[in-house]
C-alpha cells in the first residue's frame, strides 16, 4: 500500500501544479453518487414526518452545504482528501421511526446525537479504539462495502446493455491510452450515449435557491432515546468508522480526533436548520481517495477541496437540484460509480489478504460487510469489523496467559 505524504500547511488554496482535471471529476463523481441515491432516503423520510418544502429545502441545504464547508476545509488542511456527507443510515433511521416524534423534538435530537459524536471526538476515545483494528481488518472492511457497486456495474449491463457495455469498453480503452482521464471519459460519454438514446430529458426540471429555516430545539426524553442515542451511535459505527478505514486503506493516517469533533460540531450547529448528523464519508470517499483520482496521494487533496465545492454549490440549490440527478439512468450511474470504485477495491483486496497473521480475519470481515447485515439500525460494516475483530482476538489473542505462537 502507498502511503500518503500527510501534512498541515497555512495555505487555502491548492498549490500551483496541484489541480489536475481527473481529481475535480472525482470530486464531482462523488457529489453526484450522493445526490442520486442517499439524499432519495432524505426525500422519504421528509414525506412521512410531512415536512414542508422550505423545511425540506432547509434540510438539503445544511446537510449539502455544512459536508462541502467542512470537507473543504480539512481537505485542505491535512492536505489530504477528507470527504464528508450526510448520514445515510441515520436516514434510514428516521425513515423507520421518525412518525412517532414531532419536528422539534426530532430537531431537539438531533443535537444530542451531534454532542455525543463531538465528545467522543475531542475526548479521543473513538482515535484509541481505531488505532485497536488491524490495517487488514480495516481494509477488508473497505473491499466489503465497495463490492456492491463492482457486482452493480454489470448487474446493470442486464437492464440497459446498449448503454453498460460500451461504456465498459470506453473505460478500458481510457485507462490503456489515458489513465487519469478515463473515469471522466467514462461520464461524458455516458451522457452522451444516454441522451443520445433518448434516456435524458432535462425538460421537467426547475431551478430554485434554498434558504436555512430555523426550527427552535425540543428535548424530550423519548426523542433522546428513540432517536438521539440511536443516530449517535450509527454516526460513530457505520459513518466514521467506514470513513476512517477508508483513509487509511489509502495510505492517509490523518488523527481521527480533529475529523470526528470537526463534523460533530458542524452538526451541532447545523441540526436546528434541519440536519440530522454529518458524518466522514466511505463510498464517495473511496472515489477521492484512490487513484482514479490521482496517480500522486499528495495531490488527491484537491478532489477534496472540488468535492466540498459541489457540494455547497448543489446545496444552494436546495431539493431542486435533485431533479437534476433523477434524470439520470440508474445504470449510467451504477457504471460511474463502478468504474471509479474500481483502484480502491482492488488496493483494499490486495491490504486484506497482505498480512498472514490476519488474513483468516480479514476474510471474515469481508464476508459480513458483503452480506448486507443489518443489527438494530447498524448496518454490515460495522459488523463486519466487529465479527473481523472477535476472530482476531479467537486465532490470535492471548486466552488465560496462552498466545498461539
Amino acid at each position: 500500500m502507498e502511503q500518503a505524504q500527510v501534512r498541515t500547511v497555512k495555505r487555502v488554496w491548492p498549490a500551483k501544479g496541484d489541480v489536475s482535471v481527473s481529481a475535480i471529476v472525482a470530486g464531482l463523481i462523488a457529489v453526484t453518487v450522493s445526490f442520486t441515491g442517499p439524499l432519495l432516503i432524505i426525500f422519504q423520510a421528509a414525506k412521512l414526518i410531512g415536512l414542508s418544502e422550505t423545511q425540506l429545502s432547509s434540510w438539503v441545504w445544511a446537510i449539502a452545504v455544512g459536508s462541502g464547508l467542512t470537507g473543504m476545509a480539512l481537505s485542505a488542511f491535512f492536505r489530504a482528501p477528507v470527504i464528508l456527507a450526510w448520514s445515510t443510515p441515520g436516514a434510514v433511521l428516521l425513515v423507520s421511526g421518525w412518525s412517532a416524534y414531532s419536528y422539534a423534538e426530532s430537531i431537539g435530537a438531533f443535537v444530542v446525537a451531534a454532542v455525543i459524536v463531538t465528545l467522543f471526538g475531542l475526548t479521543g476515545v473513538f482515535s484509541y479504539l481505531m488505532k485497536q483494528v488491524p490495517e487488514g481488518i480495516i481494509s477488508a472492511m473497505l473491499a466489503g462495502i465497495l463490492m456492491k457497486f463492482g457486482v452493480d456495474m454489470f448487474i446493470s449491463m442486464k437492464q440497459l446493455p446498449l448503454l453498460v457495455l460500451p461504456l465498459i469498453v470506453i473505460f478500458l480503452v481510457g485507462k490503456r491510452v489515458l489513465p487519469r482521464y478515463a473515469t471522466m471519459l467514462t461520464l461524458f460519454a455516458g451522457l452522451g450515449i444516454a441522451y443520445a438514446m433518448g434516456r435524458l430529458d432535462f425538460g421537467g426540471v426547475a431551478f430554485s435557491m434554498a434558504y436555512p429555516v430555523w426550527t427552535t430545539p425540543s428535548f424530550s426524553w423519548n426523542a433522546v432515546i428513540g432517536l438521539g442515542i440511536p443516530l449517535a451511535i450509527v454516526a460513530m459505527a457505520s459513518q466514521n468508522a467506514t470513513g476512517m478505514g477508508v483513509l487509511r486503506a489509502d495510505g492517509y493516517e490523518l488523527p481521527a480526533t480533529p475529523l470526528v469533533t470537526a463534523t460533530g460540531f458542524m452538526s451541532i450547529l447545523l441540526a436546528p436548520l434541519g440536519s440530522h448528523g454529518i458524518n466522514l464519508a466511505a463510498i464517495t470517499a473511496a472515489i477521492c481517495t484512490g487513484k482514479e483520482s490521482h496517480d500522486d496521494p499528495g495531490k488527491r487533496y484537491v478532489a477534496g477541496i472540488a468535492c466540498g465545492l459541489f457540494y455547497v454549490g448543489f446545496g444552494l440549490m436546495g431539493a431542486a437540484i435533485v431533479s437534476v440527478f433523477s434524470v439520470f439512468p440508474a445504470e449510467l450511474v451504477a457504471v460511474i460509480a463502478g468504474v471509479a470504485l474500481l483502484a480502491s477495491m482492488g488496493s483494499s483486496l490486495t491490504g486484506a489478504m497482505s498480512d498472514p497473521v490476519h488474513r483468516d480475519s480479514a476474510l471474515i470481515t469481508f464476508l459480513v460487510t458483503v452480506s448486507g447485515l443489518t443489527i438494530g439500525g447498524v448496518g454490515s460494516a460495522f459488523w463486519g469489523l466487529i465479527a473481523g475483530l472477535l476472530a482476531s482476538w479467537i486465532l490470535n489473542g492471548r486466552w488465560l496467559g496462552w498466545r498461539r505462537k
